[in-house]
């Protein structure tokens, strides 16, 4: 007999990343839950919860979502349930066993990330970028960004991941596994609207493993499409940017443009 998942709150699903979300290792979760997982919801943990259900605690991205397996155990609820007062009993069970990563923190994984420098390693300003080999938008950012980085005003340290397209795993891995990936990274730019680098067909499992750890590493951190932008703020705070900055943004980020 199939199994069949009733899906409620069904936008807290669309919060997952598909199939380039993080992974969590392998669990013997019941099926229902399975297939949230599968979705690319990351399984914390398991509660106890009222009504005969099992609770189960997960994160979508940067958010808690709670999940219920029903007493059969063949369904799963998704989101949050309420008390007869109306209290938020999933809270505190989720606030327990889903720790979010602080943006401080996401910074210090940032640096350990597979990442390819663009610029004076000596800049004042640094910035990560998740950049997918494809995505027009992380190439207006490069594009944009080229007046501070050539002045020396900021380094980019882009993070390779492969989500858009089906090259773009093979493309992620090709400027990682590069000589040079710094000047990869700038031929490719300069030649992405002619197709850029060319992806690698047969990728050894160590870039494989490398770009498998950005695509999580963004999953993990909270970015939900590219390019993803990590900066200090003036007050030196840790912020995050999704898609091209603008404006006083562009300038909040970069800094004053370079004369």
């Amino acid at each position: 007999m199939s199994r069949t998942v009733r899906i409620a709150t069904a936008c807290l699903l669309g919060l997952a990343l598909g199939a380039f979300g993080a992974l969590a290792q392998a669990q013997p979760w019941p099926a229902p839950i399975r297939s949230i997982e599968d979705k690319g919801v990351t399984i914390v943990g398991q509660f106890d919860a009222p009504g005969g259900m099992q609770g189960f605690a997960a994160r979508a991205g940067d958010r808690p979502v709670a999940l219920y397996l029903t007493p059969d155990g063949e369904h799963v609820i998704v989101g949050t349930m309420l008390d007869a007062d109306g209290e938020n009993v999933s809270k505190p069970k989720l606030d327990a066993l889903v720790k979010t990563p602080s943006r401080a923190d996401a910074w210090a994984e940032l640096e350990q990330a597979h990442w390819i420098g663009d610029g004076d390693d000596d800049a004042p300003r640094t910035l990560y970028v998740f950049t997918d080999p494809n995505c027009p938008y992380c190439h207006k950012f490069y594009e944009a960004a080229r007046p501070w980085v050539e002045a020396g005003a900021v380094q980019l340290r882009h993070i390779p991941v492969g989500i858009l397209k089906p090259t773009s795993e093979g493309k992620a891995a090709a400027l990682l596994a590069a000589d040079d990936p710094e000047e990869a990274m700038r031929a490719h730019e300069n030649n992405y609207r002619s197709g850029g680098i060319e992806p690698m067909e047969d990728i050894p499992e160590e870039r494989r493993e490398q770009v498998a750890a950005n695509n999580q590493l963004m999953s993990r951190v909270g970015v939900r499409g590219t390019p993803g932008i990590f900066y200090h703020d003036s007050a030196g705070e840790v912020q995050v940017k999704q898609g091209v900055p603008r404006g006083e943004l562009r300038e909040e980020i970069l800094g004053p443009k370079p004369d």
